[in-house]
């Protein structure tokens, strides 16, 4: 004799249980973050901290922004005939601003760019290990469910064997 459907009656989730677990979930993640932002803050040292800000500055439109109307600034007044002219042209000084903000910026990006994979290497562990946790809930559902749903196809037959024709 071939699995009969059964009828499907769906859960009654009213708002009040999807904000519950929503509510459920968002602290679950916002426990995850602060415990990672405090690990974060441990193994890190003030220089690296300085370093991701100097990081988040210097990778921003902000910067971008300020620094084109400094550069502007810069060469309007040393080209200007009734200024004074620090760095006349070829603004050599300017040329040598620019240098070492370029050997300095670069490397302290490329430091926090490091830290940051080896954080988000940690968060994708974390995320693997509560999805593979999830994954094993699930299957162990699904085998108490048929097993659920064996049990009542056997008191279905033996319903049926025992009414009267």
């Amino acid at each position: 004799m071939g699995k009969k459907k059964h009828c499907e009656v769906p859960l009654p989730y009213d708002d009040e249980y999807t904000r519950r677990v929503s509510r459920l979930v968002d602290d679950y993640e916002s426990h995850i973050m602060a415990h990672l932002n405090e690990q974060y803050l441990k193994r890190t040292s003030p220089g690296d901290r300085l370093s991701d800000k100097i990081a988040k500055f210097g990778g921003s439109w902000y910067f971008i922004v300020v620094f084109a109307v400094f550069l502007t600034l810069w060469m309007v007044w040393n080209s200007l005939r009734f200024t004074y002219h620090f760095d006349a042209e070829p603004f050599i000084l300017l040329n040598l601003i620019l240098s070492f903000t370029a050997a300095f910026q670069a490397p302290i990006i490329l430091m926090s760019q490091n830290r940051q994979a080896q954080r988000e290497k940690h968060e994708t562990v974390i995320d693997f290990a509560i999805n593979y946790k999830a994954e094993l809930e699930i299957d162990d559902i699904q085998s108490h469910l048929h097993r659920i749903e064996g049990d009542l196809a056997d008191l279905k037959d033996m319903l049926l064997a025992n009414t009267p024709k």
